[in-house]
């Protein structure tokens, strides 16, 4: 199956045809006889500059995948699970949508709560305990029991 039709990825980001290449190779993974007949390994291309999306999303996907983009500007996404070409090309796809969806989620900052009492006492009730601990190994020890 050719692609005929832009992937969507959610309602704010689209990659068209023209941003994918497929390339297709022999898999090392299973398939028997198959192995060496058949180029069912599929690396998938995708120029992340020409996804289809806000401004502020594709920088943000471009920030959060840096580490997978390459010098050419594009990001490889790899299937060979299947001893199908065509069933690898749309785990490959599955797995592109996945990679891109996340990178655009909006991060949350972390709320900062504050200690309850009960760990605020049993943090110091173990810091006594410890120092105790401490006073027991001296040679000339007393304990003071408070």
């Amino acid at each position: 199956m050719l692609f005929m039709e832009d992937i969507i990825v959610n309602k704010y980001i689209t990659i068209p045809i023209s941003a994918l290449t497929i390339k297709f190779s022999r898999s090392s993974g299973k398939g028997g006889q198959n192995v060496n007949k058949v180029s069912t390994k599929v690396e998938l291309h995708v120029d992340l500059h020409a996804i289809q999306c806000d401004e502020k999303i594709k920088l943000q996907i471009l920030r959060r995948l840096a580490h997978r983009i390459d010098s050419a500007n594009s990001m490889r996404v790899v299937s060979q699970e299947s001893r199908s070409q065509w069933q690898n090309k749309q785990l490959a796809i599955d797995k592109l949508t996945r990679i891109i969806a996340q990178a655009s989620m909006e991060e949350h900052e972390r709320v900062a709560t504050k200690p309850t009492r009960s760990s605020k006492v049993k943090r110091v009730d173990k810091k006594k305990m410890e120092g105790k601990k401490k006073i027991l190994r001296r040679k000339n020890h007393i304990v003071n029991n408070d």
